[in-house]
């Protein structure tokens, strides 16, 4: 019996607003370099695998500023092959550089509050595990999920990031349940499905656009909602 549900946060719970496939192509064109939004989706999602990964070995807001930069600079470059544009890598961290600089907000993904709400009158704990580099309490004030989730983890407390059984083992120690009790969501395989099958959590990988059908060693959804199906 499942008796806690823990989160992922970045695309899994909120997005930008304006979309982060819009920002791009935006900054792009400011470039003179045309790309298809949905190109871009793929790109990102080729792109945050990559990062899942490399933030598993050194992340990437503990190196020196030229190696940050750098892996900017290779994160944008892959999202723009994955959508068929080949760029140098000095004209990627450009790109990303102007990227950051568009104005652009959080916001929850419409199907959030009415999961945890549901989840809440289940009397489901609620936590949200993250590979930020910072503290999550003040987005939650601001995203009014304050109230609602139980307890919030970053690797940047815990000291490292997932897939690293620490912090799904500090997760587990917080809501007071047994990793077979527990089930986690997320949008990344590797962060996500390895770090809880790691420490025998059952995860639930969010695949919204339909880009991981290749993977058959765990549950797939393309919408929050469709969690209490995993209870």
């Amino acid at each position: 019996m499942i008796k806690a549900v823990f989160f992922d946060f970045y695309n899994t719970l909120i997005r930008f607003d304006p979309p982060r496939e819009e920002l791009q192509v935006r900054a792009c064109k400011e470039f003179g370099i045309d790309v298809d939004r949905k190109a871009i989706t793929r790109g990102y999602w080729v792109a945050d695998d990559f990062m899942s990964r490399e933030n598993a070995g050194l992340p990437v807001f503990r190196r020196p500023k030229e190696d940050e930069q750098a892996f900017w600079a290779e994160y944008e470059h892959a999202i723009l092959k994955a959508a068929g544009v080949e760029v140098p890598k000095e004209l990627a961290l450009r790109i990303f550089t102007r990227l950051r600089q568009l104005d652009r907000k959080l916001v929850l993904y419409e199907d959030v509050l009415p999961t945890v709400n549901l989840l809440k009158e289940k009397g489901i704990i609620l936590g949200l595990i993250s590979n930020l580099s910072r503290g999550l309490d003040g987005y939650c004030n601001e995203l009014g999920l304050t109230g609602l989730i139980d307890f919030a983890l970053t690797s940047s407390e815990i000291g490292v990031e997932k897939p690293h059984p620490p912090i799904f083992l500090a997760a587990l120690s917080r809501a007071k349940v047994d990793a077979s009790e527990a089930l986690h969501v997320g949008d990344q395989y590797y962060a996500d499905v390895i770090g809880a099958k790691g420490v025998g959590i059952n995860p639930l990988l969010l695949d919204r656009d339909g880009f991981w059908e290749q993977v058959e060693d765990c549950p797939r959804i393309k919408s929050l909602q469709e969690i209490v199906n995993h209870l």
